[in-house]
């Protein structure tokens, strides 16, 4: 004779198994760690610092057009 089991608890717990490996599936097509996360980020911020320094005024001294 087998043993009686709660299906609610046994349908909840087969629910959360399967959950998991879709997790770990996602994880390992998606996730990045946070070291690779600050890493972009870090060079995204010097980038934008880099173009913005080199970026023209667009005010009357800096139209381009050569005229004082």
């Amino acid at each position: 004779m087998s043993d009686v089991i709660n299906l609610r608890r046994e349908r909840k717990r087969r629910k959360s198994v399967e959950d998991a490996k879709v997790a770990d599936a996602n994880r390992r097509l998606h996730g990045r760690t946070k070291g690779q996360k600050l890493a972009e980020n870090m060079e995204k911020q010097r980038v934008v610092s880099l173009l913005d320094g080199r970026k023209l005024s667009s005010g009357p001294a800096g139209d381009g057009s050569g005229k004082p």
